[in-house]
């Protein structure tokens, strides 16, 4: 089935173009819904600015793509541990494949939250 999920149509130049609207620097989508998120590089990445991703649960993400920015990097321990423990996978990738993926995924039904690092 299907979600009802914003698209990711491009990506690039500081933000992204979703469902055809600019949205400048980085995006988190948690439960279909997209918002502005503060993360600008991966270094600025804490387990607060994952709140949403917590708040929404398991029953809205079964996992968190996570955009790492232009190139791929292992996230901080701490948010890798933090996922773990709230039972929630995690896929780590640089941003433009991330944006892709997610494209996928929710067109194929999964329940999968966005943080997406701008590029």
């Amino acid at each position: 089935m299907a979600r009802d999920a914003p698209s990711i149509d491009a990506y690039g130049d500081g933000g992204f173009r979703l469902s055809g609207e600019r949205h400048a620097g980085s995006l988190l989508i948690v439960a279909d819904v997209a918002q502005a998120w503060s993360v600008a590089a991966l270094a600025d990445l804490t387990v607060d600015a994952l709140s949403p991703v917590f708040a929404a649960g398991r029953a809205e993400v079964e996992f968190l793509l996570l955009g790492v920015g232009a190139r791929n990097a292992q996230p901080p321990r701490a948010v890798r541990e933090a996922l773990l423990a709230a039972g929630m996978g995690l896929e780590f990738m640089d941003t433009a494949a991330a944006a892709k993926l997610y494209n996928v995924l929710t067109s194929e039904g999964r329940r999968v939250a966005a943080a997406l690092i701008a590029v």
